[in-house]
């Protein structure tokens, strides 16, 4: 992948997936470095005042008002990142811990925290040799910066701690040794700056945002296929229908729903006037409803993201004047907000997609198909049970959609006496997801079955295409088949782009 430039300006979602998951590197350009440099140099006339400056020649938090002595500065800045790296719980996911990390260095380069040209160098260094701090679950209220994350990175910088590289656990010094790289030795006010970010719940804010857009689209694909396996109508998703109620999510929704359904000859098969169906149950008719509400909040959540991409968030900041201020501008309220916001529509999709799910395996509303599409009704229990796993993930998805960044713990001593809870908002976002991606992927496969119990009549060229890369790796209806290989199967076909890719394929 080419490198991803960084020179102190935006940076995109595309950007964030590129380095995160893509192992895509990073390059800082010239222009961000001699930035970098230039307050740098007023950071150590400052530090050489006597005046004291908050985070430059002072204590954190609290004991800001603590004037700390030269030489006690280099072990200030080493305490600080010791004792901040106190996260515990499980580890989160390497692409969480590569995008916090480019976050981090995205606004070093600003020129805006006071770095030198080296330490912002080092963290490249480290980022691009694919060296990996290890990031516990627990440690980040959203406020003040991601401070438990963001430190075991800095840890990782000063060659402390422990770090997975080339599929090792190993520690950070024998990885930074085996890479080439110095351990960076801190001075004045770089401590604070590596940690006082909100790059963590922006990087999986943007993550998640990427994954969204994939399933929403997947998400009007099995609607549609449902559609089509229990006879529904394409007749609501016309776009004068649509076009009275203005949003552009529904509208969105509404037409890749009827291009999906587009010469469906199992649709044109009740079509005519002796059809005696009136109006499709609400988890099919309003599905562009609900699905394009959801597409309206991603696109909330996309400005929300580019507004922090390009924020240079940190405490104090040097400011283009070379005024040293503190600020607030470390608060999470505004990724939290938005994490939280997206799990309230992840959760109703997955709620609609099981309703739409149980619909096709109940004989008395699925128009003709056997009970629980099963192969020997009595001696199979075909899709009940993968029904069963859908609820019970729907459930989880509708506690996961509680908002955290209700809550607040205050900390240090009643300093920072409001938090934002941001991480924890982009944690339940990230098991949400995953949830999501279930409950498709079992609507997915219990609708190809359907439309297999169809025959003669075929469906259309989009959905029939996105049955045929399913029975490329899952068998049609038959006996004694294990679903959870299937579910799995048809969890990877959406999480890889081939079902969309498939589909796409029929020029839908």
């Amino acid at each position: 992948m080419e490198p991803v430039a960084l020179d102190g300006g935006p940076l995109t979602t595309e950007n964030v997936v590129a380095v995160a998951r893509g192992g895509a590197t990073v390059v800082l350009t010239p222009g961000a470095l001699d930035g970098v440099a230039a307050t740098r140099a007023h950071i150590e006339k400052l530090a050489d005042a006597t005046e004291p400056t908050y985070g430059v020649s002072t204590g954190f938090g609290a004991l800001a008002v603590r004037h700390i002595p030269v030489e006690r500065r280099a072990a200030l800045q080493r305490s600080l990142i010791r004792s901040h790296a106190a996260g515990a719980g499980a580890e989160v996911e390497p692409e969480v811990v590569r995008a916090l990390m480019l976050l981090r260095l995205r606004t070093l380069a600003t020129g805006r925290t006071g770095v030198r040209q080296s330490t912002v160098e080092t963290l490249a260094a480290v980022l691009n040799a694919g060296i990996l701090p290890v990031v516990h679950e627990h440690g980040s209220l959203g406020c003040s910066g991601d401070l438990a994350p963001l430190s075991a990175v800095a840890l990782a910088l000063m060659g402390e701690g422990q770090v997975h590289y080339r599929g090792e656990l190993v520690a950070a010094i024998d990885a930074l040794a085996d890479a080439g790289i110095e351990p960076v030795e801190l001075v004045e006010k770089e401590g604070l700056a590596l940690i006082n970010g909100t790059d963590g719940m922006l990087g999986q804010l943007a993550l998640a945002i990427t994954d969204l857009r994939a399933l929403l689209d997947v998400a009007d694909l099995t609607a549609a296929m449902s559609v089509e396996a229990l006879l529904g109508t394409d007749r609501v998703f016309a776009a004068d229908l649509q076009a009275l109620r203005p949003h552009p999510g529904q509208a969105a929704s509404a037409a890749r729903i009827a291009a999906f359904l587009a010469d469906s000859p199992i649709v044109a098969s009740h079509r005519g006037p002796d059809c005696t169906r009136v109006q499709d149950a609400y988890s099919l008719r309003c599905a562009p409803q609900v699905h394009g509400a959801a597409r309206d909040t991603v696109t909330h959540a996309e400005t929300v993201a580019a507004r922090e991409l390009s924020a240079a968030v940190d405490n104090p900041v040097v400011l283009p004047d070379g005024r040293v201020e503190s600020n607030g501008n470390f608060h999470g309220a505004p990724v939290a907000y938005v994490l939280d916001f997206l799990a309230i529509p992840v959760a109703d999709v997955a709620s609609m997609a099981e309703r739409r799910t149980d619909r096709m395996l109940d004989v008395a509303r699925s128009h003709g198909l056997p009970p629980f599409l099963a192969h020997d009704p009595g001696v199979d229990s075909g899709h009940m049970i993968a029904q069963y796993t859908q609820a019970a993930v729907v459930a989880d998805l509708k506690r996961l959609a509680s908002p955290a960044s209700v809550d607040s713990i205050p900390s240090s001593a009643m300093q920072e006496d409001h938090v934002s809870l941001g991480w924890s908002a982009a944690r339940k976002l990230r098991k949400a997801v995953e949830g999501l991606t279930t409950v498709l992927a079992v609507e997915y496969l219990t609708a190809a079955r359907a439309l297999d119990f169809r025959a003669p009549l075929t469906p259309g060229p989009a959905t029939a295409a996105a049955v045929a890369v399913l029975r490329e790796h899952v068998p049609g209806p038959g006996p004694d088949r294990h679903l959870a290989p299937e579910i799995a199967a048809a969890e990877e076909l959406i999480r890889s782009g081939a079902l969309l890719a498939a589909v796409e394929g029929r020029g839908v």
